[in-house]
């Protein structure tokens, strides 16, 4: 598919009152599988590339919430005044995707960079061919801020009369739903630089770190709620109980057993690991040198 660029493109950061009902969906739910393979497509796009779009898959929810679960790149070719996409790679993907998930739909689709330009219109022109009223999902690679800023958009056309004259995306919120392992890798993935890919034990240090920060938040709260600083809030105060009812009632030293023995079994399993690798290298080694023999 090519089409010329001739469209205008308003963006919009907050809701506005001019937001037609085709802009009505309330969220957007990301599952980090999707950003994770959003980057790695953009590190292996082609030099001449500036940036790579793709296919997002999922499913909408009743509330009108889209959740997000994967997603496929797709080849196009783009320059100031058109876009070229491949549309036969896109269905073929599809319908190998269909094939092992059925459940899983279009749902928008995604590229890298900081927000929308006119390219993006002409996109957005052909995915809305595909599903009615898709996701734009934008993931900034180039770390415009500081950071792998994510935004999600819908889009409506404003026109006059018979004459379209603006293609107007309007931000949505985002919903980043990760376990705390996925969390420390997408913590990872947002720093500008790193040394190394944190390993195990730097992973817990970092999970139990975020834990003891959120729980002196949680210890604030409670406390200028009681001196009367802030006002309570109900549901609030619900999640806070049904968390603390969660906790199993363990003696101390109960639990410091039952996490040295957890401990323990991990250590076991890392070194047992450690001697298959061993094998594993020095089988390899001893066949290498039957051959040469």
């Amino acid at each position: 598919m090519a089409a010329a660029n001739e469209h205008t493109v308003l963006q919009f950061a907050t809701p506005s009152s001019t937001t037609s009902a085709t802009t009505s969906i309330l969220t957007a739910r990301i599952h980090p599988l999707v950003i994770f393979n959003v980057c790695d497509c953009f590190v292996r796009r082609p030099d001449s590339a500036e940036r790579v779009i793709g296919t997002l898959l999922g499913s909408i929810l009743p509330d009108g919430t889209v959740d997000i679960r994967n997603s496929y790149a797709v080849p196009h070719n783009e320059s100031s005044d058109q876009v070229a996409v491949d549309i036969d790679y896109h269905h073929n993907m599809l319908a190998s995707h269909l094939k092992v998930n059925p459940k899983e739909i279009i749902v928008g689709w995604y590229s890298t960079g900081l927000g929308v330009n006119g390219g993006s219109a002409l996109i957005h022109d052909f995915y809305a061919r595909e599903v009615t009223n898709p996701i734009h999902l934008t993931v900034d690679t180039g770390f415009t801020n500081g950071e792998g800023a994510i935004k999600a958009f819908v889009s409506s056309n404003l026109s006059l009369g018979d004459r379209q004259l603006a293609a107007q995306f309007q931000e949505v919120p985002v919903d980043l739903r990760m376990v705390e392992a996925e969390r420390v890798g997408y913590d990872v993935l947002k720093a500008t630089a790193v040394d190394k890919l944190p390993n195990d034990m730097e992973g817990m240090e970092l999970t139990m770190e975020r834990l003891l920060s959120l729980i002196n938040d949680v210890y604030k709260y409670v406390d200028s709620v009681v001196e009367g600083q802030t006002p309570p809030d109900n549901n609030i105060g619900r999640f806070i109980a049904e968390a603390v009812a969660s906790l199993p009632k363990l003696p101390p030293q109960v639990f410091d057993n039952l996490v040295n023995d957890s401990l323990q079994d991990q250590l076991l399993l890392l070194y047992l690991s450690s001697i298959t690798r061993t094998q594993l290298s020095l089988a390899e080694k001893l066949n290498t040198a039957a051959q040469m023999l």
